[in-house]
């Protein structure tokens, strides 16, 4: 579905709460259109911004426990993690430059 490096329950604390950069995790699924109609926006954000943001995605069929310790309750969901901490959440289909003054006030 969409071109990011996918995390998984087991990857999620390596991968995204411990990580060095700020971290955009998208949380979808193969089924939600939606989803399907984000994934280029954020595949592109992920190119704009890369190397000051790292950006991955996580399949909320394949992964139940990490979108529910979020509280992840609809697809898709951006979540944004600095420091192993979250610091913003989008929900739902939302243009490229809405997302991208979420990620803004993260590097900024």
């Amino acid at each position: 579905m969409s071109a990011l490096p996918k995390v998984s329950d087991s990857s999620f604390d390596q991968e995204v709460l411990q990580s060095d950069l700020p971290v955009l995790v998208d949380f979808s699924a193969e089924w939600c259109g939606p989803c399907k109609s984000l994934a280029p926006i954020v595949e592109t954000l992920a190119a704009e911004y890369d190397g000051r943001v790292k950006f991955v995605q996580l399949d909320i069929d394949e992964n139940r426990q990490t979108p529910s310790s979020f509280g992840v309750m609809a697809v898709p969901t951006l979540i944004l993690f600095k420091g192993g901490e979250v610091v913003d959440k989008v929900t739902g289909f939302k243009p490229k430059a809405v997302l991208a003054q979420h990620i803004e006030k993260l590097v900024g």
